[in-house]
């Protein structure tokens, strides 16, 4: 019989010990090392905090922009933002300058708008799942 938490534990020392083996030989190798590429957690801190720069993304354009929107389903529904589908079609030749401009400026700042993170979710009952209210 096997025992899952005996085996976690010795994959986990294994790795661990791969990482320490690979530090001590960092710093038999060079002499000047400092805390930051020592410590794993500091290299990657001071390795990200900036946009990865040798990531190049074309910048889209507004007829890309106007193609999209012309695929999606024109839909009465609408997310957090309650922006219908239909509305965004009928609306498209006004917005598509700014739509393209802050697409842009997300592809080159790699900085995502945090309001446009949110979404709603709803369940959707079927007849027969529907609780009673």
């Amino acid at each position: 019989m096997c025992n899952h938490l005996t085996i976690a534990n010795n994959f986990n020392k294994y790795f661990l010990s791969i990482i320490d083996n690979i530090i001590d030989e960092n710093i038999m190798n060079n002499e000047n090392l400092t805390s930051e590429t020592i410590d794993p957690l500091k290299y990657l801190h001071s390795t990200f905090i900036q946009p990865c720069m040798h990531i190049k993304l074309k910048h889209t354009t507004s007829k890309e922009i106007d193609e999209i929107i012309k695929l999606l389903k024109t839909k009465e529904s609408h997310g957090y933002d309650e922006i219908s589908t239909k509305i965004l079609k009928v609306s498209a030749p006004f917005i598509l300058s700014p739509l393209t401009y802050i697409g842009n400026k997300i592809l080159s700042t790699g900085i995502f708008p945090g309001t446009l993170k949110f979404s709603e979710v709803k369940p959707l009952f079927k007849k027969s799942d529907m609780p009673n209210l």
